[in-house]
């Protein structure tokens, strides 16, 4: 009787870890398949970010919002005061730098404005 679907090649039973050099040649084309086609970050198990410069996780979001605008502010004075001390050419890019400083300022305000503050968490 005749089989619809031929037998598999055979193949040898060969094991990429036979010698030294073999395995080292699996690992290295293991590393470069999971380099190129699993590039999911992989994170240190010993590194801690830095504290120097945190913001508490349970700050809440209007406070944020008030320090980044007067963050904003400051620096839009600060700009406008470098400006008044160079020439024309540098000025026009602080002014330029200033205005967009003012726009993020404006619309960090309106994002304050639009905050419903919930003085008692639910």
């Amino acid at each position: 009787m005749k089989k619809p679907t031929p037998n598999p090649p055979e193949t040898d039973e060969t094991s990429p870890y036979e010698s030294a050099d073999s395995r080292k040649l699996h690992e290295a084309a293991e590393r470069a398949l999971d380099h190129h086609f699993n590039p999911l970050p992989k994170k240190c198990p010993g590194r801690k970010p830095s504290q120097m410069f945190q913001i508490s996780p349970d700050m809440d979001d209007e406070s944020l919002l008030a320090h980044a605008c007067e963050s904003l502010a400051s620096a839009s004075v600060m700009a406008s005061d470098v400006a008044a001390y160079v020439d024309s050419p540098q000025r026009h890019r602080i002014l330029g730098i200033q205005q967009v400083i003012m726009l993020a300022e404006l619309a960090v305000n309106r994002v304050l404005d639009n905050v419903e503050v919930s003085r008692y968490p639910a």
